[in-house]
């Protein structure tokens, strides 16, 4: 059987890799304390986003994947979440949660384009 993509050459699933790993980077100084807490739960939020990409890019047909699409932009928004609460915490900068913030803001961008794209 053949994909509908491979990932790897999607620009959604390469922007949303580059999304989580400004994450994991700006993460690595969060406080020990959260290490089981917020850490954890940002970083698996956000590396669900290609997560999904790349699990919908594998299926069949293109309700399935617009399924798996939609399951990457709710984790963008559980993102969005954490990252305004970690900027009300003070666990990272106004700057640089923004800095991630708007790069979050294009792969939503992206995802609901594609999603558009993907008529049945």
């Amino acid at each position: 059987m053949k994909t509908m993509h491979n990932h790897k050459n999607l620009k959604i699933w390469q922007r949303s890799m580059d999304l989580v790993e400004m994450i994991y980077q700006e993460t690595l100084d969060f406080p020990l304390e959260e290490k089981y807490g917020l850490t954890s739960q940002i970083r698996r939020a956000s590396s669900s986003i290609p997560t999904n990409i790349a699990e919908g890019s594998g299926r069949q047909s293109k309700k399935e994947f617009k399924y798996f699409l939609s399951i990457s932009l709710g984790s963008c928004y559980e993102v969005n979440t954490q990252l305004e609460l970690t900027k009300r915490l003070s666990m990272l900068s106004d700057e640089r949660a923004d800095t991630i913030l708007k790069e979050l803001d294009q792969v939503e961008k992206m995802i609901i384009g594609f999603m558009k794209s993907l008529v049945e």
